[in-house]
């Protein structure tokens, strides 16, 4: 059978440097940092000490008190992102096939603070089972596509894909795959992540994977640069609304790019580290082209995963030269985590969302924080540090890899009618 093509029609996004799309992407273009010390519990015990927590935002400027309280922030977060991204995309909800829409969801975790509250006020009480009602339905990873489609009506395909930190790269290449074969005409997928609590900063930090950096936060992640020393945590939601293109097409969208394809792979090596060499990331970077019937050299961009710990990034880049090859020195590569920290299951949506725009604008985002070279990193490739780049954009890439060794990668390519 023929497949379908598939578009982006819109876009919304809630992070740690801008509260909606535009405020999200002027904090990109301008090297703004989310990081900043905590203010949602005192960490003040915690080896790390701040993170990319969303700012000013007020849960009663979206939802009435009754109902705020019966969502976890990742779902809050969830519904969110996914409003503004259907008000972006212009669908008419009175008109449209609600049968042929449905939710395609990451999260790598679900609603953490919810668990974590629940289970500290049953240990601290006096063994009766007390707990909220509500409890199981705001922790389950699955209730935020399960309530963007009760407030809409959309009645197709409805699930949540959790592959940690890959989730929502996941959830967008379910997204293309369902409507490629036919069986949706418009999927809103994207993630969504709110795990700066208690036991998300504790669990990390026994890891040794957050960055320490406590006497500069601002400057914490740090990609590439020799002295990285891990990931800073960040929260929020992306979404994007995937479509058929003829649907979108006759009912006059904006199209803001065609997704191309989507390839996943396995690191099959370790439970939190990636190969040193690379190898489960040349595999997906591969399958993604090949789905997308693209050669390496049509690519002008890559958003890497590039979360700013000692392994990760050389993996990534080693990767990225033995795919590409020569051609990789002609890529503007960068990491939006850099400014965003880590979003974990939201991550691969929100920076989808950057390379997207990155496209429509003709701009590449910068790799900030940078200064020290890491001399494990070939000085040839373009990290694009510290300042945005203007350049043209026609295919891009975007990476996204999770403990358990999943990798997922997404590219896009300006709209050939």
């Amino acid at each position: 059978m023929e497949l379908k093509r598939v578009v982006v029609t819109g876009l919304g996004a809630l992070t740690p440097i801008g509260n909606n799309l535009e405020e999200y992407w002027e904090g990109l273009i301008n090297g703004k940092s989310g990081s900043a010390p905590i203010t949602y519990f005192n960490a003040e015990k915690f080896k790390t000490k701040f993170a990319c927590e969303l700012k000013n935002f007020n849960p009663l400027d979206h939802f009435d008190r009754k109902e705020a309280r019966k969502l976890d922030r990742f779902a809050q977060y969830a519904m969110v992102s996914a409003d503004e991204a259907i008000q972006d995309s212009g669908i008419d909800l009175n008109t449209v096939d609600k049968y042929r829409v449905g939710v395609i969801w990451g999260a790598g975790i679900g609603g953490l603070e919810t668990f974590q509250n629940e289970v500290i006020n049953f240990a601290e009480g006096d063994g009766s089972p007390r707990f909220n009602p509500f409890f199981i339905p705001k922790m389950i990873a699955d209730i935020a596509p399960g309530n963007i489609s009760i407030k809409h009506g959309f009645m197709g395909a409805n699930y949540t894909t959790v592959s940690a930190c890959a989730s929502s790269a996941n959830a967008m290449i379910d997204a293309l795959n369902n409507i490629r074969l036919g069986h949706s005409d418009i999927i809103v997928s994207g993630g969504s992540e709110a795990a700066v609590t208690l036991a998300g900063m504790g669990g990390f930090n026994a890891m040794h994977a957050l960055s320490t950096r406590n006497d500069s936060p601002e400057t914490a992640s740090r990609p590439f640069d020799a002295t990285r020393d891990g990931f800073v945590l960040g929260e929020g939601g992306g979404a994007l609304i995937l479509e058929e293109y003829e649907h979108a097409k006759a009912r006059g969208a904006k199209i803001y790019a065609e997704v191309m394809g989507g390839g996943l792979s396995s690191d099959a090596y370790h439970m939190t580290a990636p190969h040193p060499e690379g190898d489960g990331v040349v595999a997906v970077m591969k399958n993604c082209l090949k789905n997308a019937g693209l050669k390496p050299e049509d690519v002008d961009a890559i958003n890497t995963h590039g979360t700013s710990t000692p392994l990760g990034d050389v993996a990534e880049l080693k990767a990225i030269t033995k795919v590409f090859g020569d051609h990789a020195k002609k890529i503007n590569i960068n990491s939006t985590k850099s400014m965003t920290g880590h979003l974990l299951g939201a991550a691969g949506a929100i920076e989808a969302i950057a390379a997207i725009l990155s496209m429509k604008y003709g701009i590449i985002p910068p790799t900030i924080n940078h200064e020290n070279i890491d001399e494990n990193i070939d000085p040839e490739l373009n990290l694009t540090l510290n300042k945005a780049q203007k350049r043209e954009v026609n295919v891009v890439m975007s990476n996204t890899f999770g403990f358990g060794g999943h990798n997922a990668c997404v590219v896009f390519k300006k709209l050939d009618e």
